[in-house]
């Protein structure tokens, strides 16, 4: 996984993106993941792009891994 196409797709105002979002700083990799609000225009039809449909979402630069639980897991393996 190549760390500079990491993305997290959210929300601003999604409870499980905040969470995520807070634990991404917590684990200090917001230097490493790009986060774009979906709410942007250009952000929603790359996202769409992407396969993408639920929030929040991360781009690991060859898939997207969807939902809290499952970014838990992946930020648990690529924090290391």
């Amino acid at each position: 996984m190549a760390s500079e196409a990491w993305v997290l797709f959210h929300r601003i105002d999604d409870p499980a993106s905040a969470a995520v979002r807070r634990e991404i700083v917590a684990r200090g990799l917001k230097t490493r993941i790009d986060f774009q609000n979906v709410n942007e225009d250009e952000v929603s039809e790359l996202f769409a792009r992407l396969g993408g449909r639920d929030l929040p979402a991360v781009w690991d630069g060859s898939r997207l891994v969807t939902g809290r639980e499952a970014i838990a897991a992946w930020l648990e393996r690529v924090g290391r």
